[in-house]
């Protein structure tokens, strides 16, 4: 099978014949339709959060099971399934307080990659998926089935960017209806955390960003109020739309930590801020003032989404279906992998919202 490989952080991807393992013991393996191209990609395969090469990077991936290992029960061949870039043990101490998101189980993929170049040297699975690739092997946890009429370039944007979003507003904080919400952000991420806070409900919803197309795109989400941080100063903007108390809830949806403190800034006495985008550098401080938070306001991390993947992305999947969750607005472009430079190339530039590869 073909899969793109980072033979070197920074430089080009390189599409080459790769062999994959069978499925072992709880193990599935999928092929791959149509996979997503995520800022964390970008971040994996620029080097900006260490690790090793060669690297397979890709984890928003849909497709269907072809193959399955002894133990799987839920899915089998045939089925159509959203790919989730985290495993879940279901008895650790996490999983059992209902936060798979953060699961400290042990797995056999952990310790050795299932993926090998022509040359036999294996290759780092990228973030428990490797999905820039033909085919996958995952854990049984991170398979999701998904009825057979959803769009399978659709339902992978259900893998991370849509729960991530959608999830920080429904599960991390659980927005209230009329509530008055800013999202800093309005890439992918920040688009759907938008639509979270619409599905809740909420009121006022602003949305900042530093370029007007973007913000135009946010409306479409569900913004009612654009701020362009490069012509309007971010706190004083959001002051004003809430006479000078503040938002209930401010999102940070890119990793930025200048971001982070303007949040807490534009938070009200008493409201939260909630940061859902992961900064490029793992080395990343963020310096609050103390009093603003003795007022009542929190600030709250979200993994994830807080997502329980077997639960919420069904019914996700509902919701577009019934028209309620945007989807095929979060498309931008779609590209064969030999293609997936350019689509890469096209993300990082702020030109797209999702660039899909289609196998």
């Amino acid at each position: 099978m073909k899969a793109a490989i980072c033979y070197e952080f920074g430089q080009p991807l390189v599409v080459e014949e790769v062999t994959l393992d069978p499925p072992g013991a709880g193990e599935v393996e999928v092929t791959v339709a149509a996979c997503a191209i995520c800022h964390s990609d970008l971040h994996w395969i620029r080097g900006h959060w260490g690790g090793e090469t060669p690297l397979v990077a890709g984890h928003e991936a849909a497709g269907t099971v072809s193959a399955v290992g002894p133990g799987v029960s839920g899915v089998g061949p045939g089925d159509h399934v959203v790919v989730y870039l985290r495993r879940a043990c279901g008895q650790c101490f996490y999983c059992q307080r209902g936060q798979p998101f953060l699961c400290e189980g042990k797995f056999r993929l952990d310790g050795e990659s299932p993926l090998r170049n022509a040359g036999g040297a294996r290759l780092v699975q990228g973030l428990r998926t490797a999905a820039f690739a033909e085919r996958v092997l995952v854990h049984q946890s991170q398979v999701i089935k998904v009825p057979s009429d959803l769009p399978l370039d659709r339902a992978c944007l259900l893998a991370c960017g849509v729960t991530t979003g959608v999830g920080a507003a429904l599960n991390t904080v659980r927005v209230e209806a009329g509530s008055n919400v800013a999202v800093i952000g309005a890439g992918g991420v920040g688009l759907n955390t938008l639509q979270g806070c619409r599905l809740a409900g909420a009121g006022r919803l602003i949305a900042l960003d530093v370029s007007d197309e973007k913000l135009a795109a946010a409306r479409v989400f569900g913004a009612t109020d654009g701020v362009n941080v490069t012509r309007q100063a971010a706190v004083e903007a959001v002051l004003a739309l809430t006479e000078g108390r503040g938002v209930d809830y401010a999102f940070v949806a890119v990793g930025s930590s200048k971001a982070i403190v303007q949040a807490s800034r534009m938070t009200r006495r008493g409201g939260t801020t909630v940061i859902v985008g992961m900064p490029g550098n793992n080395d990343a401080e963020v310096t609050l003032n103390a009093h603003d938070l003795t007022e009542g306001r929190r600030v709250v991390g979200s993994l994830m989404g807080s997502t329980t993947p077997w639960a919420d992305i069904p019914r996700l999947a509902e919701q577009y279906r019934q028209g309620q969750l945007l989807l095929d607005e979060l498309i931008s472009q779609r590209y064969p992998l030999e293609r997936i430079n350019e689509a890469v190339e096209g993300l990082e530039r702020g030109a797209a919202r999702r660039n899909i590869i289609m196998f």
